[in-house]
Parts: C-alpha cells; structure tokens; sequence
C-alpha cells in the first residue's frame, strides 16, 4: 500500500510538470463547449486525454531503464499495476466528470436539452474511459511506448475494417440495420446505462489482471 502511495505522489508531481498542458486542454475544452453543437464530445476527448496522460507515465517510467530503478525501491510489481490502474481512473474519470459538467452547463445556457438528459447522456459515456484504459494499460504494459501505440492503431484500424465488413455482411443479408439501433433506443435507458458501466468494469478487471501477468514475467 506504501508503494502505490509512493509511486501516486510521484505521477501526480509529475502531472505537475504538465500543468500548462493540462491548461490549455481545459481551455479548448471550454471552446468545444461553446462552438461543438455535439457536445457529448467533450466528454470523449477529456476521457480520452486522461488516458493519454497516463500513458505519458508509463512512457516516462520506461525511459533510460527508469523500471529498473523503480522496482529498486519498495514497491512490488503488483504496487506498480494497480497504481497505474488506479491513476488511469483518477484521470480519464476526472476527464469524464469535467467533461459532464461542462456539457451539462453548455446544455443549460443554450437551453438545449433537459439537465437530466445531459446527465444520463454522461452516465450513459462513462463505460468509454473503463473501455480505453482497459485496452490501453495493457498493451503499453507488453510492447512499450512505441511498440504499443502501433499496436493499438493496428487494433483500431482491424476493428473499423471488421465494422465495415460487418456493415456490408448487413446489407447483404437485407438486415435494417437503422430499424435494430431504433428498437435499442426503445429500451429502459436506465438498464443499458447500468449494464454498459457493469461491463465496463469487467472489462477493465480481466485487463488489470492481464497486466498483472505481463508486469510478473519481466525481468531486469
């Protein structure tokens, strides 16, 4: 538990470093606020932003054998997945949170849809940050910084292809796809919004546990 705390202190004093950055994302936060008339963007691009953040650590604690030096220290291979969790939450959650707010806010000056609405369109993104930390964590974790990020444009680009190809597959077989997505927002909101964060975090306990077993094997 020392160790986490540790390694926390030690990301959010580098955060710290980041603070221009940080400011600048909140100022054109704020303009996509203003200008964007989907403002259920915002909340995708802090989210998204959060998890870039935590892999800039990932990146920095890689750099000129910096794991070497890190597992020095007390703090036990463990300590270091479940901080890295744990900030990847404290982030791309607070992202998503910022991003709530400022589009509920949005919403309410233009009087453009109900606050509740606006709401539950938040509730409704939040299985986004559990999602992208779950797929991005790990693979850092196994290719690194570089070797990683190929990887994950890899993945992205095979699953926009499969999309494609499945849309295809679809017309092929005369399936009303618009009419299936019609029936879906027909459903209990409520329930999806629920299963949506049930399975996000799911998800993102199967990845803390693959990272877990990538972080055992490597050897210093």
């Amino acid at each position: 538990m020392k160790g986490m705390k540790g390694l926390l202190i030690k990301d959010i004093k580098l955060m710290k470093n980041m603070r221009n950055s940080l400011l600048m994302i909140l100022v054109i936060a704020m303009g996509m606020a203003y200008y964007l008339k989907d403002l259920s963007f915002i909340i995708v691009y802090l989210a998204l932003l959060g998890g870039a953040f935590t892999s800039s650590t990932l990146s920095y604690d890689e750099f000129d054998k910096g794991y070497a030096f890190l597992f020095s220290l007390p703090v036990t291979k463990r300590d270091y997945v479940m901080e890295k969790y744990g900030l990847g939450l404290i982030l791309s959650g607070g992202g998503w949170l910022l991003g709530t707010v400022l589009m509920t806010a949005a919403g309410w000056i233009r009087n453009n849809g109900a606050i509740q609405d606006n709401l539950m369109m938040g509730l409704c993104l939040l299985p986004f940050p559990l999602i992208l930390l779950a797929l991005l964590l790990p693979f850092h974790l196994k290719f690194g910084g570089e070797k990683g990020k190929i990887v994950m444009i890899g993945v992205a680009g095979g699953l926009l292809i499969a999309g494609v190809l499945g849309a295809k597959l679809a017309e092929k077989m005369h399936l009303d796809i618009d009419a299936v997505l019609a029936n879906l927002s027909g459903l209990n909101m409520n329930l999806m919004t629920v299963c949506g964060i049930v399975f996000g975090l799911i998800i993102l306990a199967l990845s803390c546990r693959i990272s877990m077993s990538i972080v055992r094997k490597w050897e210093f």
